[in-house]
């Protein structure tokens, strides 16, 4: 019974929150993993391969890490926000917009990230980044 609540209680948080950002759509899920993709391709590169241009030797810093999580955060407030700028003028772009803008400078992070890695990255991704990166700029004016 009490497993029951808990998962009742998960649910009702998750879809709060979800709605406050416009819900669980394709775009805000392709964020996500951005995010958690860039954060973990960040770590990689300055635990194993200590070549992280945040630090000054290139190692982990917690306080890097602390700056990076901070700086996700204030990503998804930058997405609330637009959403509720959607529903105050009656819009529905501006969330997307965003996101987009978002979705590309994580995916060129973690480019940055891989190639830091010795990763090569094959011409279609890179076409793929250059699209969405025109687009951001689009969105930007």
């Amino acid at each position: 019974m009490k497993a029951h609540i808990l998962c009742l209680s998960i649910g009702a948080v998750g879809a709060v929150i979800s709605g406050a950002f416009g819900g669980w759509d394709a775009a805000l899920i392709t964020l996500i993993i951005f995010m958690a993709a860039d954060y973990v391709t960040g770590l990689i590169v300055a635990g194993v391969f200590h070549a992280s241009p945040k630090t000054e030797t290139g190692a982990l810093e917690s306080r890097a890490g602390l700056k990076g999580l901070l700086r996700k955060g204030g990503m998804l407030l930058v997405v609330l926000i637009a959403c509720r700028l959607d529903l105050t003028l009656g819009a529905h772009f501006i969330r997307d917009a965003v996101v987009i803008a978002l979705v590309s400078n994580e995916a060129l992070s973690i480019i940055e990230n891989l190639g830091l890695m010795g990763v090569p990255i094959p011409a279609p991704v890179s076409d793929a980044l250059e699209v969405l990166k025109s687009k951001s700029k689009n969105t930007d004016r």
